[in-house]
């Protein structure tokens, strides 16, 4: 009889985190920045049809990075989540905290137990009535969450895009300044020009109705850029 190959617990935890962290630095990243009115989500995004950014419930977003059908398959789980708890209990107990809880909940499962751990990031981003209701959480490919102040990155070459972006934040910033700071920081991260079309953007704006949800076209992104 064959005796399975014994491998240490923590070199088989280090080897899926190098496996998914791979996966994710080849995603083209997603940038998440504060204005005074809301929140902008902006990435490049060369498909018309598959998006990575997206709106979960009134007030709360997701952006995704790495593999599509696994991040879009968790979207898909957070729209069914908030609209069960809206139903249940009342809109206003849907919440990014609950939501980005429940994501890390997941992918701490399936890294730990699952023989192939998901290889993505994500974004879940809420706004209030006003600015310092804002929440931004990250949540990594092992569950690890982060909340995040003013900004946040992830995809590619992560660190470098958040300190980039560091260096050109400031508060009460107009959504044309924004967006020409996360272009230019995503940008300079792949070292090309990106074509308007090519961008995929969205905010999350206090000033609409009651869903804050609205994507912007290549027209707006190209008029905040000249």
């Amino acid at each position: 009889m064959t005796m399975p190959m014994y491998v240490p617990p923590e070199q088989l935890i280090k080897d899926r985190a190098e496996f998914a962290k791979k996966g994710i630095a080849r995603g083209r990243p997603i940038v998440v920045i504060e204005y005074a009115d809301g929140v902008l989500l902006l990435g490049e995004n060369p498909s018309g049809s598959l998006q990575k950014v997206g709106e979960i419930y009134d007030a709360v977003a997701f952006a995704g990075v790495g593999r599509f059908n696994e991040f879009e398959s968790l979207r898909v789980a957070g729209i069914r989540y908030a609209d069960l708890k809206g139903y249940s209990y009342g809109r206003g107990d849907v919440t990014a905290k609950g939501l980005a809880n429940a994501y890390a909940q997941t992918l701490g499962q399936v890294f730990t137990h699952e023989v192939k751990p998901y290889e993505i990031e994500l974004m879940v981003v809420e706004i209030g009535s006003i600015q310092a209701d804002t929440r931004i959480y990250r949540v990594q490919f092992d569950g690890t969450l982060q909340d995040l102040d003013n900004f946040g990155a992830i995809g590619g070459e992560d660190e470098e895009l958040t300190t980039r972006l560091g260096d050109g934040f400031s508060q009460g910033m107009d959504l044309a300044a924004t967006l020409r700071l996360g272009c230019e920081a995503i940008e300079s991260d792949g070292g090309e020009i990106v074509p308007p079309a090519e961008w995929e953007a969205a905010v999350l704006d206090r000033t609409n109705g009651r869903r804050k949800f609205r994507r912007l076209d290549a027209a707006t992104i190209e008029s905040a850029r000249q």
